[in-house]
């Protein structure tokens, strides 16, 4: 097991991801299952990057995504398949940068401090299995680099559910 402080102080978002992609697979462990495995990724991405809120949702059902490992203020505990940013990515299977989430239409505010988003989809061998989600407090925070630099880190998590 890896327990690792990261020393991202004055650096870019391109430095920061670039030093998280090579320390997340020493976070990852095959020994531990999929709770441990996330909760690391989502504490470190919350520690390098500060974001509001960050942590996955695992699909438990045809219907519903359920609240997994997370880091911040309390969040809903079921979302359905097509609601919110998270259930659209389930539905649509593609990854979503929301610049502002109070212009979504539906959008699922856990909290009122969110005002931009960033959702992943996760698969286990090549099937739908939950997303990572991450809010910001900032509007407009997430771009291309986050998309790009989230994917990679996702795909070395698949590896380990």
């Amino acid at each position: 097991m890896a327990e690792k402080e990261f020393d991202t102080n004055n650096l870019t978002k391109e430095e920061k991801y670039a030093q998280l992609i090579v320390q997340i697979p020493a976070l990852l462990d095959s020994r531990v299952d999929w709770v441990g495995n996330s909760a690391n990724i989502g504490a470190a991405l919350k520690e390098v990057f500060g974001w509001l809120w960050v942590g996955f949702y695992r699909k438990v059902s045809e219907e519903h995504l359920q609240l997994g490992p997370f880091q911040g203020p309390v969040a809903c505990t079921f979302i359905q398949r097509g609601k919110g940013v998270c259930g659209a990515v389930w539905a649509d299977k593609v990854p979503m940068i929301v610049p502002n989430v109070h212009e979504f239409p539906g959008h699922i505010a856990c909290s009122s401090l969110s005002n931009s988003e960033i959702v992943l989809p996760i698969y286990k061998d090549s099937e739908f299995w939950g997303v990572l989600d991450i809010d910001s407090a900032q509007l407009n925070d997430f771009s291309q680099l986050d998309l790009d630099n989230l994917k990679l880190i996702i795909s070395s998590f698949e590896t380990y559910l």
